[in-house]
């Protein structure tokens, strides 16, 4: 139910710094407005999702004299993904259920206009796996599309904050919803589905921005009609080569209907490449946990996609892990870079996956380039093969190799992988990647599960616990850091430096051009490190633990950075969801990651705050 405008003068003001453009040009607007750095119009800063700056007022040699400018409470205690998004100098940010959106004046600090729409609280939040959160607004045609915790798609009017149209986009009580961010690209708004511990077979889907109307939808696996996979057409990287895919290949490497409740969700982040015309994304876990109830290699869940932006036809696809035995969800962001590799240049998607490895592939051809450890304790493959593109499994640590109701120990990365959903950043300064990373193992147990609609259909038990490793050799070290943030050069697939923290750190960076690159902390802190050298430049503890993105921008001549600090999502869901005590709750509670996390509620509370920092005048 929209709220009140709370100030028309304001929302005057605005009418004229946010001139609606018409939708044919609604796709150059946002490539207009992510090449002027004063805006931060998308979730990754461009649509290649580099989540790089060309600000430099605040740089390596100031940021320490950085400080608190203004902060703003959401009013909503559940962990805050995402992060603002400024065009022409308005300010849009979103909260957790119930998802309200908030238009701020920067130069007042006013409430412009908000919006909570209306859901039902009972059918929702109990299908929401691993925190009620939300990953963030988009932004075009005049309009911010938020993707709602029920499935359902809804654009504003920018300038008013009244609703322009929605859309249901999934089901909710068949364990359907939706965390991510959506996109706009040319007419349309991307978006995706969550739901993959609950048996939903994922998709990506495109709306008209202008009615809300489906324009297409492309699953993860099924037959060739339901993937918009073309036999003969579409490729894949197969025995050395792109090699075209056969005909029904979202069907064939599953026993009978298993594809119907397939899993492969894309709760994660969409790049564009413009020129080429492509959407790239990636798909989640294949459903169950269980791998011995599902034999095959699962296609196409955790793979990496290149669809037509017009008609959602796959242009390639590549799986990273087939027949997934550890829950390694394939949904990580995909960044669009050109980079010299092997002495070739290419036009390069780079993703630092779950599983533990970086892939880089030619994003033109789906050709796979580089494949390595970003973090030297992984250790369920001891290598991907280049040529068949097949991680080598290894034995020890493969959960169905080992037997149902057998406690696979010691494999690493944990379920919530070497790293998570939050993205990463790329400086075309040093031409490396910035990783914000976890740093665990686990103990894995499958057992028999059936499928009820709407209902939990996990099949495993697991708990996590501290790599204990040596993120740069691997190494055995007994260092009890649940995390790290490190510097990785994509085209080598070697670590350029990696700085250890406590806990994982579930905060997106973002880099810039004064060489300083910005995360948060599960305890609060935002940081700053030199570009170059990892060094700690700058810290300041916010209200609570930071699961938020950094985001930076500027307004009236001067840079601000901004980020929305609320602890939850998966790795603080004991504290967002009330289930740790500190004493009695289970190590495998939280999907196992409420024993590994316990000690976090010492450093940090639940509260959502949007805190903004600059130099001081």
């Amino acid at each position: 139910m929209k709220k009140p405008v709370k100030n028309w003068l304001l929302a005057s003001t605005v009418a004229t710094l946010l001139a609606a453009p018409t939708v044919s040009t609604a796709n150059s607007d946002v490539e207009k407005l992510t090449q002027d750095p004063a805006n931060w119009a998308t979730w990754g800063g461009d649509y290649a999702g580099t989540r790089y700056s060309k600000l430099s007022q605040i740089n390596a040699q100031n940021v320490k004299n950085l400080q608190p400018a203004w902060s703003f409470s959401t009013g909503v205690l559940r962990g805050h993904e995402g992060g603002p998004l400024v065009v022409n100098g308005v300010m849009f940010i979103h909260t957790p259920f119930p998802n309200t959106v908030y238009a701020i004046d920067q130069k007042t600090k006013a409430v412009i206009w908000e919006f909570t729409p209306t859901m039902d609280a009972d059918v929702t939040i109990p299908v929401m796996c691993c925190d009620t959160v939300n990953r963030g607004l988009a932004y075009g045609d005049g309009k911010i599309f938020l993707q709602q915790s029920d499935t359902v798609l809804t654009a504003l009017d920018a300038k008013t904050g009244k609703r322009v149209w929605s859309v249901q986009n999934g089901d909710p009580k068949l364990g359907m919803t939706n965390t991510n961010a959506p996109l706009v690209v040319k007419d349309k708004v991307i978006t995706g589905i969550s739901g993959g511990e609950f048996g939903v077979r994922g998709f990506l889907a495109a709306y008209n921005i202008r009615t809300g109307q489906l324009e297409w939808k492309g699953y993860s696996m099924g037959p060739d009609k339901d993937t918009l996979l073309k036999p003969g057409k579409s490729t894949t990287w197969q025995d050395g080569k792109v090699t075209p895919v056969g005909a029904d290949s979202g069907t064939s490497t599953w026993k009978g209907d298993q594809w119907k409740i397939g899993g492969g969700t894309t709760w994660g982040w969409y790049s564009y490449d413009p020129k080429l015309n492509l959407v790239y994304y990636g798909s989640g876990n294949p459903s169950t946990w269980n791998p011995v109830q599902r034999p095959g290699d699962n296609k196409w869940s955790m793979s990496l996609w290149a669809r037509d932006a017009d008609t959602g036809e796959v242009k390639w696809v590549y799986q990273m892990t087939p027949h997934d035995e550890w829950d390694y969800d394939g949904i990580n962001e995909t960044v669009l870079v050109d980079q010299e590799v092997k002495g070739k240049m290419h036009k390069t998607i780079v993703h630092f996956d779950r599983n533990g490895f970086g892939y880089t592939l030619d994003r033109e051809t789906g050709e796979l380039l580089v494949a390595e450890k970003f973090d030297k304790s992984v250790n369920w493959a001891s290598h991907v093969d280049l040529k068949s593109g097949r991680p080598e499994v290894v034995p020890e640590f493969s959960t169905e190799h080992n037997g149902e109701d057998v406690n696979t120990v010691g494999t690493c990365p944990a379920a919530l992988g070497s790293k998570n959903q939050q993205p990463v950043s790329y400086s075309p300064q040093t031409g490396l990647f910035y990783i914000s990373g976890n740093h665990l193992c686990m103990e894995y147990e499958p057992f028999e599960v059936s499928y009820t609609a709407g209902q939990p259909y996990v099949g495993a038990t697991l708990s996590m616990m501290p790599a204990g490793a040596d993120v740069l050799t691997g190494k055995k070290d007994g260092t009890t850091n649940l995390g790290q943030f490190t510097a990785y050069d994509a085209k080598t697939g070697k670590i350029a430096w990696s700085n250890k923290e406590q806990f994982s750190v579930w905060s997106g960076s973002v880099a810039t051009a004064g060489g300083v690159v910005f995360y948060g902390t599960l305890e609060g802190y935002l940081k700053a490190v030199d570009a170059k050298t990892g060094k700690e430049l700058y810290k300041f503890k916010t209200p609570s633990g930071i699961i938020g993105n950094v985001n930076t921008w500027e307004f009236e001549g001067k840079q601000y950075v901004g980020v929305l600090s609320g602890i939850g999502g998966w790795a603080g869901i004991g504290i967002a969801a009330g289930i740790d005590d500190g004493t009695s709750a289970s190590s495998s509670e939280g999907l196992g990651a409420v024993g590994a996390y316990r000690s976090l509620s010492s450093y940090t509370k639940l509260g959502g705050t949007l805190t903004v920092f600059a130099l001081p005048n």
